[in-house]
C-alpha cells in the first residue's frame, strides 16, 4: 500500500513521456529505461484515443507500474 505522502509526491511528478496516435512502441520502451535510469520513478501519459495496457509496458520496459489514474501512469525502478 502507498502512504500519502507518497501519492502526494506522485500527484506532484511531471510528466516526462507521452505516447501519441501510434501507441508503445519499442522506442517508447527504450525511452522509458532510459528515463527510468535518470530518475527512479516517471509518468507518462497518452492520448485518449490510443489504446495501452500500463501492465504490459512496465512488463516490457523492466519497471513496477505504481498507479494508473485515467490516461496516466507512474513508473518506478525495479529494486535488484
Amino acid at each position: 500500500m502507498i502512504n500519502t505522502d507518497s501519492k502526494k509526491e506522485m500527484n506532484q511528478l511531471k510528466a516526462t513521456l507521452w505516447i501519441g496516435k501510434k501507441g508503445c512502441t519499442q522506442n517508447t520502451i527504450e525511452e522509458i529505461r532510459r528515463q527510468i535510469k535518470d530518475n527512479s520513478i516517471i509518468k507518462v501519459k497518452w492520448l485518449k484515443n490510443t489504446e495501452i495496457m500500463p501492465e504490459d509496458i512496465a512488463k516490457e520496459s523492466g519497471t513496477i507500474l505504481v498507479q494508473v489514474r485515467g490516461r496516466t501512469m507512474v513508473l518506478e525502478k525495479k529494486i535488484k
